[in-house]
């Protein structure tokens, strides 16, 4: 770790610190607004920190097969290594919600404005009833258009590591008919979770082809996605930047 990153690292934090207050009064405001248009409000400032990534701490990205995207609304099964692609989805993807633990909500601020994008919060301890809530809640937002973005990991993951796919999210896209897109990256690469130093270079976020999931069980599904989310993210690691 350098000096010089760990200040460039330093002031993209603060940078944070402070615009988190202003947008968030900024999301509260939006409550009236339909759900797209509060994302599009709301987006705004995970594209500053996005920006300022790439300003402050030399984190640019690029993205392969943005072409292969469907019509929305859909559903997204990505590789989770850091808080980078949380933040960059919102500049990439089309408006959308994600699956999360309903513990994120109860964060002062910064779980007020989270809670503005009408996330999917379930309780992961509650079993059944969490799968319910997913396919009720899952079933409402794709009817208003919006995407579903879900990490089956079920949290961040190092560049190297892996952790069992679960199939909730392949679940609700077979009980739902909706289509698939699998998404590699690798942001943990020069973002680290758990980490505050950021690193310089180029982040590679690739999109697969989608899997229609009408036919296929959620067991399928599941099986298609992390085989080829895990294999390109592989070649990625393989070829950075490249």
């Amino acid at each position: 770790m350098t000096a010089r990153a760990w200040l460039r690292s330093a002031a993209f934090a603060l940078v944070g610190i402070v615009t988190v207050p202003p947008f968030t009064l900024l999301a509260l405001a939006t409550f009236p607004l339909p759900l797209a248009a509060r994302f599009r409000a709301i987006s705004l400032w995970a594209r500053l920190m996005v920006s300022a990534a790439g300003s402050i701490c030399g984190i640019r990205y690029r993205v392969l097969g943005l072409e292969r995207l469907p019509p929305a609304p859909f559903i997204v099964l990505s590789k989770h290594q850091s808080t980078w692609e949380t933040l960059a989805f919102q500049v990439i993807l089309p408006p959308h919600v994600w699956v999360l633990k309903r513990e994120l909500l109860w964060i002062p601020v910064f779980g007020w404005g989270l809670a503005m994008l009408a996330p999917i919060a379930i309780d992961r301890g509650s079993g059944p009833r969490a799968l319910r809530r997913m396919l009720e809640a899952g079933r409402d937002r794709l009817a208003r258009g919006l995407c579903i973005v879900i990490f089956p990991e079920g949290t961040r993951v190092a560049p190297g590591e892996r952790r069992p796919y679960q199939q909730g999210g392949a679940w609700l896209a077979a009980r739902t008919r909706a289509t698939v897109v699998p998404v590699a990256h690798d942001a943990g690469r020069l973002w680290p979770r758990r980490a505050f130093v950021k690193h310089p270079g180029v982040v590679t976020v690739s999109i697969g082809e989608p899997i229609e999931s009408a036919a296929l069980t959620p067991e399928e599904i599941i099986a298609r996605a992390e085989g080829w989310i895990e294999a390109e993210v592989e070649r990625l690691n393989r070829h950075p930047g490249t």
